[in-house]
């Protein structure tokens, strides 16, 4: 009975987290369609895609159990595809000093990836080390992805708005931190429950929030006929900076 209510957990789980990590397509369909990246940063997509190798790394029979953290694997094999996806789509429209900021920040990471999986596969020879080191780096650099969601917290009460928070992206995060905090906790793993352990009581302020400014929404007046365009595009702007630091939030969970 445990096992299935842990299978299902995963399930829940997996399924609010790449709802998620399809939360920035909106943002880079704007990058197409404009053959730009304009203001955009591709930081957060580099540090996505490395939180993503890290727990899909963690969560293989090289480091874990066997497949002790196979659902690990599938969410941020998912997360991989899609964070590799938005690099490489910001990598070509962006300016020749846009690559070169890209490539300075991606090899880096890269590399760092490459000596903790080395060190961690060839350095200890048990999983519960290798486990220790793998699980501290990416715990660590989800906790402090957390920062990223008090901004979109911050600007939502300077305007006493949630034109940019929307509802079904606050609802799928919390119920992904919530389903990996008890998956964390079935599993008695401090590294998949630690996360969410700081994402949750986020997500449930992001509802208040949502609950307490909602009224403050900007609805539009059909008589007064559509948006100017430069209107629309700050608005699409805003709401694509957003998405950035959501996908920030999300990679944290997983």
């Amino acid at each position: 009975m445990a096992e299935t209510i842990r299978l299902a957990v995963a399930v829940l789980g997996n399924a609010a987290s790449v709802a998620l990590y399809a939360a920035p397509m909106v943002t880079f369909r704007r990058v197409i369609r404009k053959k730009s990246t304009e203001e955009f940063s591709c930081f957060p997509y580099i540090i996505g895609l490395l939180n993503c190798l890290l727990f899909t790394w963690y969560g293989l029979p090289v480091v874990s159990y066997k497949w002790e953290n196979f659902p690990l694997v599938t969410v941020n094999g998912v997360g991989i595809v899609l964070e590799l996806s938005y690099v490489l789509i910001y990598f070509w429209y962006a300016s020749a000093k846009g690559k070169v900021k890209v490539a300075m920040t991606a090899i880096p990471v890269l590399l760092v990836l490459s000596i903790i999986a080395a060190v961690s596969a060839f350095a200890f020879h048990d999983n519960h080390h290798r486990k220790l080191l793998v699980g501290s780096i990416g715990l660590g650099v989800s906790v402090t992805m957390y920062g990223s969601p008090l901004i979109v917290m911050k600007k939502v009460i300077q305007t006493k708005s949630v034109e940019f928070m929307p509802l079904p992206l606050s609802m799928c995060s919390f119920l992904a931190t919530v389903f990996w905090l008890i998956y964390g906790l079935f599993i008695r793993d401090i590294f998949v429950a630690g996360p969410s352990a700081v994402g949750t009581p986020l997500g449930i302020l992001q509802l208040v929030l949502y609950c307490k400014y909602r009224k403050g929404s900007v609805v539009e007046d059909p008589s007064k006929g559509d948006l100017e365009k430069g209107n629309l595009e700050k608005v699409e702007m805003e709401i694509g900076k957003v998405e950035m630091n959501v996908t920030n939030h999300m990679n944290g969970h997983s």
